[in-house]
């Protein structure tokens, strides 16, 4: 398949991150994201799975410039905002003005706030009311539902 580790390293959230009803600028049928996303992209934006920590190579990534979701293309974080958590996953401290969605997600028996690309609906990650000045929040992502697009590209 070409994703070997990293697709038998992920966790599986119980359902596709949003609602049958719910209506987003883009949307594909599942047969339509297969063809577009790797399949570890797919179980990530299209069925709320985690990637391992520490396996994104975006964990890295400190160029200026934007990161955007794999599904749709959307800008979601400017890189300025990016910050090491040291929770392995690549973490904001706020997303760029109407570029994501929340959701309450109660997979795990505890109450934590999903997030979503608010283009596409796809799974980004979750967020946490520990992060750094001047917000406070941390942006959890996973890795393989981003793209770096580098400032001038």
């Amino acid at each position: 398949m070409g994703c070997g580790v990293a697709l038998a390293a992920l966790r599986y959230g119980p359902s596709p991150v949003t609602a049958a009803d719910e209506r987003f600028k883009v949307m594909r049928t599942d047969a339509e994201w297969r063809r577009l996303l790797t399949p570890a992209q797919f179980a990530v934006l299209r069925r709320s799975a985690t990637e391992r920590p520490y396996s994104s190579p975006l964990n890295d990534e400190h160029r200026p410039g934007t990161f955007a979701c794999a599904g749709c293309r959307q800008s979601l974080f400017a890189s300025d905002t990016k910050f090491d958590s040291q929770t392995g996953w690549p973490s904001f401290w706020a997303p760029l003005d109407g570029a994501v969605g929340t959701t309450t997600d109660q997979s795990l028996g505890v109450t934590r706030t999903e997030v979503h690309c608010a283009q596409c609906g796809g799974h980004l990650g979750h967020v946490f009311e520990d992060g750094p000045r001047p917000t406070g929040l941390r942006y959890c992502m996973n890795g393989l539902a981003l793209i770096f697009v580098p400032r001038g590209a």
